[in-house]
């Protein structure tokens, strides 16, 4: 059962993050790993992973004058848990996918005034 709960929590959250709705993206996957957390577990700290990513991008979606130093410091835990997409982890066609995604997402880009700056998000 949570392996389906997963999948399509998953697929869910691609098409969040396709529309740029990161915090909801955010919160499909938060609900998802608080169901199958179990410490250390490949899929749940990639998960964590996925959720930080897309936090990081909704910090910066806010505008926030410190987004894009927090949004540094959160992308990280997805950059240390990415290598544990591997074809052995369950679903891991769509885990693929999403880091896929979140890897396309990670070029932002940064209006102030006039100017416009696109910037890779580590």
């Amino acid at each position: 059962m949570i392996v389906y709960e997963i999948k399509m929590a998953l697929i869910n959250f691609i098409h969040h993050i396709e529309k740029e709705l990161y915090f909801e993206a955010h919160e499909i996957l938060e609900e998802i790993w608080h169901k199958a957390k179990k410490k250390n577990h490949p899929q749940t700290l990639l998960i964590k992973g996925l959720i930080n990513a897309s936090i990081s991008f909704a910090h910066i979606k806010r505008g926030r004058k410190t987004a894009l130093k927090s949004s540094k410091t959160t992308i990280k835990s997805y950059y240390r848990y990415k290598d544990m997409c591997t074809p052995s982890i369950e679903n891991f066609d769509i885990f693929h996918t999403a880091c896929s995604t979140i890897d396309r997402h990670r070029y932002i880009t940064l209006i102030d005034g006039d100017k416009e700056q696109t910037t890779l998000l580590l």
